[in-house]
């Protein structure tokens, strides 16, 4: 039974993907939407049935298929893993997956390949449902790689613009440098322990028999979190994730945001026995992380396009969830990865909506006075922005907190570095509110005559996202936090200890919901009180000029990597393979000379064929007796 049931839960995306594929364009648009948006479905009813079984069992449900891979004692077995965790961020995938696909009938209506976009899609929640469910690294790895084909598909979807081509081939790259580091991680990890599997890994670990390599075991950990480090946009393998902006929106919500840019947080948390074991590399993740969460809050201060202000956002609050793993708080990680999807699910999708009443305007210079054209999706973004500022009561408020509060205890720097991210979120957020809904209308005039909110298809998943983002905090209250317990079979060997609320807990939690206030506040001093605009391409100057040009890392990379590469790339081909080529070309050119001056010997004359009989056999018979 279980073993169909996860079957399904796997594989319905899969036929959504196939029958889009081969009968899309037969079903129109509708029918190809609602048949993706269906599969979707499905999943998430199967999953919300494993759910439901292990919330109330605590037992983890494993499943092999069959063996895979067995050579002498290395064996890994083709199986799936359903524990709390993976069901977990099953519920998010495929739940918020369902509302993006029902989200996209209408954004994508008018797209003349919406079957295309939508098996894309379905293919998409496949390979990370794959991902989620593998019960060992191999498996894992399939549904990542998986991902990343399908990112680099939907980012250039719209392919005949040659920079979302660039965007998606630079999202591909620097994915697969990531990558090298995962695959070296888990070759390091096969040689030290003969199999791949999760639970056979941590009990080895737990066993004790691997502590004499303590060193191999750092490196795997560092190798790994590499590999999580392309996959969730960190420090230095971040720059591809605004630039994925360029793939329509709803994609932007549900692999940029909401899903497959956690799947860093999800293996590190997978994995959290070895990393346990690894207090250096764990020292690394929360370096990196805070100081990824402050680089993209400061470039986010000053972008202008609307998706680019998420996206950078988006990188730093990963950048947060790898600080809390970092202090070894898998728990409050998973928490706010949870809570993020809801709100900045909502936020992209919200910015979609302004996008969509905007016929494709994403500058934020041209919007204005939109809050009351557009009332649900005002509403609903700032209920996420609140959210995501770290406003009491709403869902970021308890997990951004909570991942501050293991800060302060934790390292009081990178307390600091999180704090002021976090103010910084704070304004760059309601600096987008303020330009996109406030003030007046600065767009064309034919883009105010047709101002209008935006159909039930699009405002239904924003009001359920928006709801979820006010209350999803409901789920790890301090002192109550139901997804402590539910997680706490997994980590029973090293649970986080849950901090209770004494005077230095509620100053720190009135130190950021001040620090916010701050940010909002300043946002509002000179957005609305003072009316600015930002300033022009041409006219930003000084250190403004430097975050808008995001640091100028982008140009770094270029010299120091893409411009080198380029140049040996060309050497290679301009003298090593031409030397290659005329060394294989010349030994053809040889073959061929020779045989056309041995087909001369092949004239037809029989008595020139017996005279070479004659001497062929006095040659052997000298041979032969001379020799002696």
């Amino acid at each position: 039974m279980d073993t169909n049931l996860a079957l399904l839960l796997l594989l319905a995306p899969f036929a959504g993907f196939l029958i889009n594929v081969f009968l899309g364009k037969k079903l129109g648009h509708n029918g190809a939407g609602y048949l993706g948006t269906a599969a979707v479905v499905v999943s998430f009813i199967v999953t919300l049935v494993f759910f439901m079984n292990i919330n109330g069992t605590g037992k983890a449900v494993e499943l092999k298929l069959f063996d895979w891979i067995s050579i002498k004692n290395f064996k890994i077995e083709f199986g799936f893993l359903l524990d709390q965790l993976s069901v977990l961020w099953l519920m998010f995938v495929t739940g918020i997956g369902s509302l993006i696909h029902l989200y996209s009938i209408s954004y994508m209506h008018d797209d003349e390949n919406m079957h295309k976009f939508f098996a894309y899609l379905n293919l998409f929640v496949f390979f990370m449902i794959s991902l989620v469910m593998g019960s060992n690294l191999l498996v894992m790895f399939i549904g990542w790689e998986g991902v990343g084909l399908c990112s680099y598909l939907l980012i250039g979807f719209w392919y005949k613009n040659q920079d979302y081509n660039d965007a998606a081939k630079k999202a591909f790259i620097m994915n697969r440098i990531g990558d090298l580091g995962l695959l070296i991680g888990i070759f390091i990890l096969a040689s030290l322990f003969s199999t791949l599997n999760f639970a056979e890994m941590k009990a080895m670990i737990l066993g004790g028999t691997q502590s004499g390599n303590t060193v191999w075991l750092a490196a795997a950990a560092l190798a790994l979190f590499i590999g999580a480090c392309g996959k969730s946009a960190q420090i230095p393998l971040y720059t591809w994730l605004p630039d994925a902006m360029a793939g329509p929106t709803p994609v932007s919500a549900l692999i940029h945001a909401a899903t497959m840019v956690t799947a860093g947080i999800f293996m590190v948390t997978r994995l959290h026995f070895l990393f346990d074991l690894a207090p250096v590399v764990q020292d690394v993740i929360a370096v990196v992380g805070a100081f990824t969460a402050l680089l993209a809050a400061t470039i986010g201060l000053v972008q202008n396009d609307i998706k680019k202000v998420l996206a950078y956002s988006t990188v730093s609050q990963l950048g947060l969830m790898f600080l809390a793993l970092g202090m070894g708080a898998y728990e409050v990680a998973v928490f706010h990865v949870i809570t993020h999807a809801f709100f900045k699910a909502c936020l992209f999708l919200g910015s979609g909506s302004v996008i969509h009443a905007l016929h494709g305007e994403q500058d934020m210079r041209n919007m204005g006075g939109l809050r009351k054209a557009m009332p649900i999706t005002f509403i609903t973004m700032l209920v996420s922005s609140l959210a995501i500022s770290g406003i009491f009561p709403l869902a970021g408020f308890w997990s951004k907190d909570e991942i501050l509060m293991v800060a302060f205890h934790g390292n009081i720097s990178l307390w600091v570095i999180g704090s002021i991210a976090s103010i910084m979120t704070a304004f760059y957020m309601f600096r987008l509110m303020y330009l996109t809904f406030f003030n007046d209308f600065r767009g064309t005039d034919e883009q105010k005559h047709h101002l209008h909110e935006s159909p039930g298809l699009i405002t239904f998943p924003l009001i359920v996202l928006g709801i979820l983002a006010a209350i999803g905090g409901l789920i790890s209250l301090p002192g109550n936090s139901w997804l402590n317990h539910y997680l706490a079979p997994l980590f029973a060997e090293k649970q986080h200890e849950a901090h209770h609320l004494g005077s230095t807990e509620y100053m720190l939690m009135a130190v950021a919901t001040i620090g916010a206030l701050i940010g909002i506040g300043y946002a509002y001093a000179k957005y609305i009180k003072q009316r600015q605009l930002p300033e022009t391409d041409e006219n930003i100057s000084g250190f403004n000029k430097v975050l808008y040009n995001k640091y100028y890392v982008d140009e770094a990379y270029e010299l120091l990597f893409v411009k080198p590469i380029n140049v040996l790339s060309r050497f290679f081909r301009d003298y090593v393979e031409a030397a290659v080529s005329g060394f294989v070309f010349g030994l053809a050119k040889v073959t061929s000379e020779v045989g056309y001056q041995g087909k001369k010997l092949q004239n037809g004359n029989v008595g020139f064929y017996l005279f070479a009989f004659v001497l062929g056999v006095c040659a052997i018979i000298s041979y032969v007796f001379l020799a002696k």
